[in-house]
């Protein structure tokens, strides 16, 4: 708005500064031009100025309608986190945290101070609860990760494929809450390819990173990664067969180096004690009995730490 205002100062000066140029230095060189004639050049030169000084003003004003991913602008940071187990998800939340409950499958609800909510995976069914989540994304890989009716009032709906093969691009600045996404590949048994067909989601609030793999079916590439940027939190799938083989998801995970980790998408404990003995060497490892947990940026832990939630759908009786 400043700049606004010193090009639109300045644009108001010239008038006044040709006015003068043509009562004195003309007068003094004696020249013939009529002052209708003087007027019209003028006019001609201040236009052009006017409209140079308006690209310069407007332009990066332009460039800052779309708020930056700190998450990618910082990610060879690693700020640390505080957490704490007792929540539920209908009580109030501190300032500068967030609140992930683990609904169901690979379905979260991350919630803020400021009272946006958003669910992962969205299938339609969160719990026997009125709360309308404000954002919930999907992926399409199976139908245990979307609805194709999800509730009309619900604000920001967001799928992870757009036409086939084309995918899709989401950057949801709701003040709070920026959400994004990084389109991957559907991969089938068969070998068949859906390109861009899923989408990791990454969520920015409270300055914390924090992503959804999502029905993740490879490894992502370099540029993947750097798109992703840096995830302080991270939900992986751990199933080892659906999704990727665990070997692969934990070498994915060790890449990212997460100061949180949180398993989804599991259907043994055997799978999950699994995944879990493959992350002993460089992360710690903490089970709860609580589908709650509150974040938020403070002190980094003596080390990434694995966090075991145990899912339950929402409900207004709890």
């Amino acid at each position: 708005m400043s700049s606004m205002r010193r090009c639109a100062a300045t644009d108001a000066g010239a008038p006044t500064q040709a006015r003068g140029a043509k009562g004195g230095e003309i007068a003094r060189r004696g020249l013939t031009f009529s002052p209708f004639r003087l007027s019209f050049l003028q006019m001609l030169v201040l236009r052009a100025l006017t409209s140079m000084l308006l690209v310069l003003c407007i332009a990066p004003l332009a460039a800052q309608e779309r708020r930056p991913s700190h998450c990618i602008a910082i990610a060879d940071s690693a700020p640390g986190l505080g957490y704490v187990y007792k929540t539920a998800f209908r009580d109030p939340l501190p300032d500068f945290s967030v609140r992930l409950s683990y609904i169901d499958h690979s379905s979260f609800l991350l919630q803020t101070p400021g009272g946006l909510s958003a669910v992962t995976d969205f299938t339609g069914f969160i719990g026997s609860t009125r709360m309308i989540p404000d954002v919930v994304t999907m992926n399409h890989a199976h139908e245990t990760h979307w609805t194709a009716f999800p509730d009309p009032a619900i604000p920001h709906v967001l799928p992870g494929w757009g036409a086939f093969g084309k995918g899709i691009e989401h950057h949801l600045d709701l003040g709070e809450m920026l959400v994004r996404n990084v389109s991957t590949d559907i991969r089938s048994r068969s070998g068949g390819v859906e390109e861009n067909g899923n989408s990791i989601f990454i969520f920015e609030v409270a300055g914390l990173c924090i992503g959804h793999l999502g029905h993740l079916h490879h490894i992502p590439s370099d540029e993947q990664f750097a798109a992703i940027g840096r995830l302080d939190i991270v939900m992986a799938p751990v199933d080892g067969s659906m999704t990727l083989p665990l070997p692969e998801m934990i070498s994915i995970l060790k890449r990212l180096k997460s100061s949180v980790v949180i398993p989804m998408h599991w259907f043994s404990s055997y799978t999950l004690d699994t995944f879990l003995g493959g992350m002993t060497d460089e992360f710690a490892i903490r089970r709860s009995d609580a589908s709650h947990i509150e974040f938020s940026l403070r002190d980094l832990p003596d080390r990434p730490t694995v966090v075991v939630l145990r899912s339950s759908y929402l409900s207004d009786d709890d």
